[in-house]
């Protein structure tokens, strides 16, 4: 049984979004995104120690190297199960699309911190800070673990979803993997350090990956800021003004205009503040954080089908 492609992407868009809601993630043994991880530690333990230039060569060949391994072995497996059936192309595909995002893991952070702070359990918010952000949160009081907590998760709403799905559209299955291991490269070695111009190449990849995603993200928190509580009209003001002040390019789009959103400021200590504080921050505000992301998985969710709805009726009439 053939059927035409963008119906398949859709079909497999929503059985994995499906699958993400309803199951969350898979062991970490069967995760595509831990095997990643191995991969870049194992590229890792051969990096120069020393020289800068080796550092940087070498970091573009693995980097380069296993993005086309990817790319190679996942067109090979969907065009081969094509062949084969419909179903084991679908399920396939829908399960490993399934790893390559993580919407309910990302909200169910946000709102247990959320919880935590509400029962006073500073230390054990600070605790469940760690799978959100890479920064020392021993030291944040309530303030800072709401304003990192509400920041991490508009950012991530990028990466978390947007970004996957915008390369699932472009380049299929395929792409989607592709753009979870650089995201991945960038997680692990894409920082300053001893291996700095190790990750310089997963670091940009990333950055020019989630150029667009992240913009497009940051206009849909901005459109759809009533719906989650939030001003419009102030998350234009602050994400227009404040998008600049982080290292990243990308990330301050997101983070600007949510904080915009809420009225809120968010700061990282010694690094940055976006917004104006018109508000004290409190835990209901990580609610509406959460709320975002879920409305941006629907939005994103939405157009998708309605593109692809559009290319399988022009192919079937």
């Amino acid at each position: 049984m053939n059927i035409p492609i963008p119906l398949e992407y859709i079909a497999a868009l929503l059985i994995a979004l499906a699958l993400d809601l309803l199951v969350g993630e898979p062991p970490a043994f069967l995760h595509p995104v831990v095997w990643m991880g191995k991969l870049v530690k194992f590229w890792e333990r051969f990096a120069p120690r020393q020289n800068h230039d080796l550092q940087l060569l070498y970091g573009l060949f693995t980097l380069f190297a296993s993005v086309g391994g990817v790319l190679w072995l996942g067109f090979g497996l969907v065009n081969w199960l094509r062949s084969v059936s419909f179903v084991a192309v679908l399920l396939v595909e829908a399960g490993l699309l399934k790893c390559c995002f993580s919407v309910r893991m990302l909200g169910d952070v946000g709102l247990k911190i959320r919880l935590l702070l509400t029962q006073g359990k500073l230390e054990e918010a600070r605790f469940e800070m760690r799978s959100l952000v890479s920064r020392d949160v021993s030291k944040l009081n309530e303030q800072l673990i709401i304003a990192a907590t509400v920041e991490s998760v508009a950012e991530n709403s990028t990466d978390s979803f947007v970004s996957p799905i915008f390369f699932f559209a472009l380049l299929g299955l395929p792409g989607a993997l592709a753009y979870r291991l650089v995201n991945t490269f960038d997680s692990m070695i894409g920082y300053r350090g001893k291996y700095e111009y190790l990750g310089k190449a997963a670091a940009r990849l990333d950055d020019v990956l989630n150029y667009l995603p992240a913009r497009f993200t940051a206009l849909l928190l901005i459109i759809c800021a009533s719906w989650y509580g939030g001003d419009r009209k102030n998350a234009w003001k602050i994400s227009r003004r404040d998008h600049a002040k982080t290292a990243s390019p990308n990330a301050g789009w997101t983070m600007a205009a949510i904080a915009g959103a809420l009225h809120a400021q968010l700061e990282k200590v010694g690094y940055y503040k976006l917004g104006d504080d018109d508000r004290i921050l409190v835990p209901a505000q990580i609610n509406q954080a959460v709320t975002a992301l879920y409305l941006i998985t629907l939005i994103i969710t939405a157009l998708f089908c309605a593109i692809f709805g559009l290319f399988t009726y022009i192919i079937l009439r």
